[in-house]
């Protein structure tokens, strides 16, 4: 499976009208904004983009994007083939610099490992940017089925289990907020794509305490996610273990995987403050 296939179910990043929002805001850093924009409007694109094709996405002008690629290019974050440029591994640094100094990521690399060890199936943690999930610890067990998926992965929330489980510990007036922006669409026939059934699902996400999702993003995908949360009771991420349908029915999946979820959750929590 592969993230680059499913676009941002909303933006999470400052749009070109809302940089002039902050015009007035003396502490705000328009050149380093647009940088930032220029490097996120890779994303998907494997075979690099040109120029007009980033203008295009951000709407910032072809002027300023060659003064970003330029400046990234001479710190070696970008590379240029003619006129298409790509990113290179040095712009993984950004993305290393927060793994390796979050507490939450640090600790839950050997709970992920053990369940994965306990059940041979993958176990992945993520949180939410946006409308989207990102994955920022993954246990991969050797299936096909996992191969897609690595750090740094976004998937929309909404029909996702670790979305639906951080989606649902949102407070009401964020999540009304969210409801309002979300233009869902159907990944597989058993995508949930009416506001109100969405809704519904995610209340109950949070009555259960975990979420399932069956097939909604893939055919023959089958997940289940429970909330990490500190000691002062914030949900600051969710983990969950994906499956093929045909390895796990959902009996099966409560009775074995949602127990290992529930304890590596614990043991979380008492390693957060």
């Amino acid at each position: 499976m592969n993230s680059a296939k499913y676009p941002p179910a909303s933006p999470s990043t400052l749009q070109a009208d809302e940089f002039a929002s902050q015009a007035g805001n003396p502490d705000f850093v328009l050149s380093l904004a647009r940088g930032l924009r220029v490097i996120e409007s890779f994303e998907g694109h494997h075979d690099g983009r040109s120029i007009n094709e980033i203008s295009q996405s951000t709407g910032l002008s072809r002027a300023s994007i060659r003064r970003i690629l330029l400046t990234l290019e001479l710190l070696g974050y970008v590379d240029r083939s003619r006129q298409v440029y790509r990113l290179k591994t040095q712009v993984l640094r950004l993305g290393f610099s927060y793994l390796s100094s979050s507490s939450v990521v640090e600790a839950a690399r050997p709970v992920l490992e053990h369940i994965t060890e306990q059940l041979h199936e993958s176990c992945s943690m993520s949180m939410l940017d946006g409308g989207q999930i990102v994955y920022v610890v993954r246990s991969a067990a050797s299936r096909v089925l996992a191969a897609g998926l690595s750090v740094g992965s976004r998937l929309p929330a909404y029909c996702t289990s670790m979305g639906r489980v951080l989606l649902a510990a949102l407070p009401d007036e964020d999540l009304a907020e969210y409801l309002r922006s979300l233009k869902p669409r159907a990944f597989t026939p058993k995508t949930l794509t009416r506001i109100s059934q969405i809704k519904r699902e995610i209340l109950e996400v949070r009555k259960n305490g975990y979420a399932i999702v069956d097939e909604e993003l893939e055919a023959g995908l089958r997940s289940i996610a429970v909330p990490v949360s500190t000691r002062t009771n914030r949900v600051v991420a969710a983990i969950n273990v994906g499956t093929h349908i045909s390895r796990i029915d959902r009996e099966s999946l409560m009775q074995r995987c949602l127990p290992a979820l529930q304890q590596g959750a614990r043991n979380l929590r008492n390693m957060l403050i």
